[in-house]
C-alpha cells in the first residue's frame, strides 16, 4: 500500500495523450509521460484495503505483487520496485503500455469509480529502471549443459526463454520472421508499443546467453523431429493466428481483408522492411483516400481503425454485433471482475464512428471490387431484424472477429495425429497441454501462451512462459528455484 489516507487526499491522474489530431500524423507512442514525483503521488492512493483484488487471479494474470511496488515508488524507493516488478514479470514495459489493466478494474477504489493509476504506474516503473540502468544482462553464474528450443518468439517465448536461460541452460528461439518479437512486433501497433522496447529486451537477453535464429519456419524450413533430436526439451509458443472464419458472403473481393495481414504489414512498413510476411503474403494494403469498415468491436478492430486513420482514410466506420453496452456498471453485480461497459479506446476516440447491434450480411462489389457492406440490426439474441437492411459504403473492409488457434501448417502439420488438439476456450484448436507442467502429447514437447490457451493478454502469456519455463527446468534438473 501507499499512504494510509492518500486515496483521500490525492485525485486520480493518468498520463494524458497528445490530441488525436497530433497523433495521427504518425505511428510513434503519443503518451505523455508523468514526472516521477507525479508518479510517486498516484502510488500513494493505493489503500490498506484489507484484500487485495488487484494483483490476481481477479485482477493480474500474471500476479504481479501491485500494493508492494506502489508502495515502493511512493517513498522514492525505484530500485526496488523494479525488483519487485521483475518477480513476477519479466517485461513490465510491455504490460504497462497494452494491458487492458484488469488490475484496475479490481481496485477496491474502483467501487467509487477511482482506481488507483496501476498501469501507468508500472510503465512509469519500468522505463525509470532503463534511464537507471537496472535493466541490463543478467547471466547465469553456472552452466547446466542442457538445451532448450523455444518455437516462437513473442511474448510466451521471451518469456520462458528469459527465466531458461537465467537457470544456465543453452537455450535457442526460432522466429518464423525476420525479426523476434511475434504478434507483440507484428501484430500491436507502434502507436501502443513502439518496438525498440522488443529490441533493448532482445538484447539483454543476448547478453544472457539466449540465442536468436529469425527466418526460420519450424516444420517448413526445419523439421520439429530435428529440434526434438537436437534438444532436451522443446517448447511451442507458436501464438494464435488463424483468423476465426466469418462466413459472411462476399468476403472474396478485392479490398476484403483479415485485420492481421493489414497490421503486419503496416507494422513492417513502420520498422523499413519488406512487407511481405511469411505467414500473410499479401498484395500491399493501404487505406488512404478509402471508406474503411471495420467488422468486429475488439483491441484488434481498434488497431485497424488507428491503422486506417493515420493512413488517411476518408471515413471509418466500426460494425459491432452486440448492444451498445451501459455507460457505467453495476458495481455491486460485477466488482471486482472485468465490467461490461461503454469503452473507448485511443483509436476509436480519434474518428471512429461505432455502429451497434448490427450483423454484417454481406460484402457488396461490382467487377469483383468491394463497393459496400450489406448489414442489418439484430435483436437480443443476436437475430437480424427484418426490415432493418441497410448498405454502408465501403472501398476496404476488414474482418476482426477474433482468432481459431495456431496457423494449421507448420508444426501442427508435421505432427498430426502425434499432436493431440483441443483445449482451451475454443477445444477444438488449440494444442493440448495444462497448465501445471505445460507437456503436449509428443515427448520433450512443452506448449505455452496463446497456442495452449486460444487468444489472451500479453500478461497471460508471460505467466505461461514462466510457468512452462519452471515446468522444463523441473524436469531437466529435478528440481527448480524457478518461480512459478
Amino acid at each position: 500500500m501507499g499512504k494510509v489516507t492518500g486515496f483521500l487526499e490525492i485525485d486520480r491522474q493518468v498520463h494524458k495523450y497528445q490530441p488525436a489530431s497530433d497523433r495521427i500524423r504518425h505511428f510513434r507512442e503519443f503518451t505523455l509521460p508523468m514526472s516521477d514525483k507525479e508518479v510517486e503521488k498516484q502510488a500513494a492512493r493505493c489503500m490498506d484495503c484489507g484484500i487485495p483484488y488487484c494483483h490476481g487471479p481477479t485482477g493480474c494474470p500474471i500476479h504481479n505483487q501491485i500494493p508492494d511496488w506502489n508502495d515502493l515508488v511512493y517513498n522514492g524507493d525505484w530500485d526496488n520496485a523494479i525488483r519487485n516488478l521483475h518477480s513476477t514479470n519479466n517485461f513490465p514495459e510491455f504490460t504497462g503500455r497494452i494491458c487492458p489493466a484488469p488490475c484496475e478494474e479490481a481496485c477496491t477504489l474502483n467501487l467509487e469509480d477511482i482506481p488507483v493509476a496501476i498501469k501507468t504506474i508500472e510503465q512509469a516503473i519500468a522505463d525509470k529502471a532503463y534511464e537507471t540502468g537496472h535493466i541490463r544482462p543478467y547471466p547465469p553464474e553456472r552452466k547446466t549443459g542442457k538445451r532448450v528450443a523455444i518455437i516462437g518468439s513473442g511474448p510466451a517465448g521471451m518469456a520462458a526463454a528469459q527465466q531458461l536461460g537465467r537457470a544456465g541452460h543453452d537455450v535457442h528461439i526460432y522466429e518464423r520472421e525476420s525479426r523476434p518479437g511475434g504478434l507483440m512486433r507484428y501484430g500491436i501497433p507502434d502507436f501502443k508499443i513502439e518496438k525498440h522496447y522488443i529490441d533493448r529486451r532482445i538484447e539483454q537477453m543476448q547478453g544472457e546467453g539466449v540465442s536468436f535464429h529469425c527466418g526460420v519456419n519450424i516444420g517448413v524450413d526445419k523439421p520439429v523431429a530435428e529440434l526434438l533430436a537436437e534438444y532436451d526439451a522443446v517448447l511451442y509458443c507458436g501464438g494464435s493466428e488463424t483468423p476465426r472464419a466469418a462466413g459472411i458472403p462476399g468476403d472474396d473481393l478485392d479490398g476484403v481483408h483479415y485485420a492481421m495481414p493489414y497490421l503486419v504489414q503496416q507494422n513492417k512498413r513502420v520498422g523499413g522492411e519488406n512487407i511481405q510476411s511469411v505467414a500473410w503474403p499479401e498484395k500491399p494494403i493501404v487505406a488512404a483516400g478509402q471508406h474503411v469498415v471495420v467488422v468486429g468491436g475488439g483491441d484488434t478492430a481498434s488497431d485497424c481503425i488507428g491503422t486506417a486513420l493515420r493512413q488517411g482514410a476518408v471515413r471509418v466506420r466500426q460494425l459491432d454485433i452486440r448492444p451498445q453496452p451501459p455507460e457505467k456498471e453495476n458495481k455491486l453485480a460485477v466488482w471486482p471482475y472485468w465490467a461490461t461497459k461503454m469503452r473507448t479506446s485511443s483509436s476509436q476516440a480519434e474518428g471512429a464512428e461505432r455502429v451497434f447491434q448490427v450483423a454484417t450480411l454481406e460484402f457488396i462489389g461490382e467487377e469483383g471490387q468491394l463497393t459496400g457492406v450489406k448489414c442489418c440490426e439484430v435483436d437480443e439474441k443476436r437475430k437480424p431484424i427484418a426490415g432493418t437492411e441497410f448498405v454502408i459504403r465501403a472501398d476496404l473492409a476488414f474482418i476482426a472477429i477474433g482468432f481459431a488457434g495456431p496457423l494449421r501448417n507448420g508444426v501442427v502439420k508435421e505432427l498430426e495425429g502425434k499432436l493431440a488438439i483441443g483445449t482451451g476456450a475454443r477445444r477444438s484448436t488449440n494444442v493440448q497441454a495444462n497448465d501445471r507442467d505445460y507437456r503436449t502429447s509428443v515427448d520433450k514437447l512443452y506448449a505455452a501462451g496463446d497456442v495452449r490457451r486460444g487468444q489472451s493478454l500479453v500478461a497471460c502469456a508471460i505467466r505461461e512462459g514462466r510457468q512452462a519455463a519452471r515446468s522444463i527446468d523441473e524436469a531437466l534438473m529435478g528440481s527448480s528455484v524457478l518461480p512459478r
